[in-house]
């Protein structure tokens, strides 16, 4: 049956009308499309809103990285507290180092008690270096609330290598930029060969060394003469300084009588002979407690004994300065005990050793520089386990103490009067008295040889001996902080 065509006509125009139509609306939703793209409006939020959470970001670590610092700020400093505090109580507790230790940890957690909160505090203190030194060791670390977001959960408040890591030096000489001499004077007469303690002389001589004399000499000088005495005070010959010159040519260069004639090689006194030895007593003349050189009217009297030998061993003899360890170890190591106690003849040559108007009779190694010089500290360590009690006549044969002597005054007296001349070139003196029981004269004389109570000791035993020692040792140094 057929259609009408009019029917088909208007069927193909709606077809064409709906064929438009969605070309249409695809061409317009490209349109869109396109239109939104070009469209610049949105990007400044967009780029606001990244820039916000960066900007947010950065605030944050901002913040992480200045708590980090106060923290970390703080901590140096109670560090820094510690080891100062840790190192003035070993130069006034004896060396205690314990107590040292206790007395940083003591320091550090008062000085972090402002600190922010932080994990991990491990910080600790040691005792090192021969116990000259406290250095500080271990770390700490401050929590991130904002980097955590990056991954960084905590940031520590040292550096790992332990550069940061302070450390309170006692530093003697070189290390403090300063010279240092010093006469150590020690009793190796007949009683300390008891009870082991010549040994614990030994030891604590030995440690004094090691803190006093540094490695590095090529500024700054510690130097250290070791001065032997019993009955009598050998002078220094080549044989007995590791090689160095002697201090004389002859003993009786240094011996020259007010007469200017040599000394007899033998005398007799009381029905006796005495043979003239190669040592030396006081002095007996208006010069008796100076230290000027000898001479014809400055003379040193030569000792006499039966036999024709010192009471000091031939290893005794004195070692001038010298800052070799070696050497120096050799000579206290070598020492034998054996004769009385002339105190005050071992205090003047120890005087002797630290005065620059000995110079020409040293070699220049062992010279010591001008009184007063800057920079360098002159120090005499007067060690004796008795009451000085041994003096000589004006023949150099050895007397009693009643004063009946070639000076008219007992050994504890010239010592006294030794060291007052000493202190008066600013020499400081430190007194060392080991067992010494209740001999009050003893006690006095050391103390009054001090330059101030404070440098008299008085060791009971050899533990005590060792810390006097060592106390003196870290008294003459200067603190000072390292990294």
């Amino acid at each position: 049956m057929s259609r009408n065509p009019m029917e088909r006509n208007t069927s193909a125009s709606a077809t064409d009308v709906t064929g438009q139509s969605g070309l249409e609306q695809g061409v317009r939703g490209r349109q869109r499309l396109a239109d939104f793209a070009r469209d610049k409006a949105g990007d400044v939020a967009i780029l606001f809103g990244l820039m916000t959470m960066a900007m947010f970001m950065l605030i944050g670590a901002a913040v992480d990285i200045g708590r980090w610092l106060n923290a970390r700020d703080q901590t140096i400093a109670a560090i820094d507290a510690a080891v100062l505090a840790a190192g003035r109580a070993l130069q006034t507790n004896g060396g205690n180092q314990a107590d040292a230790i206790a007395m940083a940890k003591v320091y550090y957690q008062e000085a972090v008690k402002s600190r922010l909160v932080v994990k991990n505090d491990n910080v600790t203190f040691s005792v090192v270096d021969n116990g000259t030194a406290v250095q500080a060791s271990g770390n700490a670390a401050i929590n991130t609330p904002f980097m955590r977001l990056a991954g960084i959960n905590e940031l520590p408040l040292l550096k790992n290598t332990g550069a940061e890591h302070s450390k309170s030096v006692l530093a003697v000489g070189g290390n403090a930029e300063l010279n240092l001499e010093i006469a150590m004077m020690l009793d190796v007469s007949g009683s300390m060969g008891s009870g082991g303690k010549l040994q614990d002389m030994k030891d604590a001589a030995s440690d004094l060394v090691d803190i006093v004399v540094w490695n590095d000499q090529s500024k700054f000088k510690s130097r250290v003469s070791v001065v032997p005495f019993s009955a009598d005070v050998r002078p220094p010959v080549a044989a007995s300084q590791g090689g160095l010159l002697g201090m004389l040519n002859s003993l009786l260069s240094l011996v020259t009588p007010p007469t200017n004639s040599s000394w007899p090689g033998s005398r007799r006194y009381n029905n006796r002979t005495y043979t003239k030895t190669a040592c030396v007593g006081e002095r007996m003349s208006t010069e008796k407690y100076s230290d000027v050189l000898p001479a014809a009217d400055k003379y040193m009297t030569p000792t006499y004994t039966s036999g024709g030998s010192c009471s000091i061993s031939t290893s005794g003899s004195v070692l001038p300065l010298t800052s070799d360890k070696t050497v120096l170890k050799a000579k206290i190591d070598s020492l034998v005990a054996q004769g009385g106690t002339a105190g005050h003849v071992g205090t003047a040559w120890a005087y002797y050793m630290l005065s620059p108007k000995w110079s020409s009779l040293v070699p220049s190694a062992a010279q010591a520089v001008a009184y007063n010089t800057p920079k360098t500290n002159k120090i005499a360590i007067l060690m004796s386990d008795g009451e000085y009690n041994y003096t000589y006549g004006s023949n150099g044969i050895a007397t009693d103490t009643t004063g009946s002597n070639g000076n008219g005054s007992s050994s504890a007296t010239q010592a006294v009067a030794i060291c007052q001349q000493m202190k008066s070139q600013n020499i400081e003196v430190y007194t060392v008295g080991f067992d010494l029981g209740g001999n009050q004269t003893a006690i006095n004389t050391l103390k009054n040889c001090a330059t101030d109570a404070s440098k008299a000791y008085n060791a009971d035993n050899g533990e005590q001996l060792r810390a006097a020692f060592r106390d003196i040792a870290l008294k003459v140094s200067q603190l000072y902080l390292t990294k």
